[in-house]
């Protein structure tokens, strides 16, 4: 049985909305966050050493890292589905896999971090938004017209990508990149991410109401 280290109102939503897909059973242990400061509690370093999520255990195997969870989860447990078989469409799927925390995450950390420094942020504003654009654009035009990233079929690169499109509609950016919105209704619309939802808590201001 899987566990999973589920931190309320974060990137470990994708994990469970992917467990949910592969139809994997699994149990959720929950942390919550400090309604004041919003971090983590200092009981999830037992999980990890940085008291990061999402943290899964698959018997005595011990994994962390959404991207590489995602990757072991598909690679054990799909039997071939959410992955592309080898070829250039595998590759792009790795890419999308790297891409949304390696690259596409960073400004929106940024801009959360530098956000309490209030007037003292001002000279990275700027920047931080120009990059945040510039991620969520290059998102958009390479979803263009498809319902899915890759080969316009469900797959882990869309699992990974998901936080970020609910960012991106979050923060407004779905009136400039409509795609990007529907993109998020059509995803959250599915019965397993309706799932992981209900077991995991409550996504706060990332859930679409229509």
């Amino acid at each position: 049985m899987i566990t999973i280290h589920h931190l309320n109102n974060s990137r470990s939503q994708r994990i469970l909305w992917l467990l949910e897909e592969l139809a994997v059973p699994y149990e959720i242990k929950h942390y919550t966050r400090d309604l004041t400061t919003n971090l983590a509690p200092p009981e999830l370093k037992d999980a990890h050493p940085l008291g990061k999520s999402p943290v899964i255990e698959d018997g005595d195997f011990k994994l962390a890292e959404s991207g590489a969870i995602v990757d072991y989860l598909i690679r054990t447990y799909g039997g071939g589905r959410l992955m592309p078989a080898a070829g250039r469409d595998h590759e792009i799927y790795l890419e999308w896999l790297h891409f949304a925390e390696g690259s596409a995450i960073l400004p929106f950390l940024l801009g959360m971090y530098t956000s309490r420094l209030g007037d003292a942020a001002a000279p990275l504003t700027p920047r931080i938004q120009e990059q945040a654009a510039a991620m969520v654009g290059f998102f958009a035009t390479e979803l263009g017209g498809n319902d899915w990233l890759v080969g316009n079929t469900l797959s882990g690169a869309d699992i990974m990508m998901s936080f970020i499109a609910e960012i991106a509609v979050a923060q407004g950016m779905g009136a400039h990149f409509p795609t990007l919105h529907t993109y998020v209704q059509r995803f959250q619309s599915r019965a397993a991410w309706q799932a992981g939802l209900e077991k995991g808590g409550v996504l706060y201001n990332f859930t679409l109401k229509d």
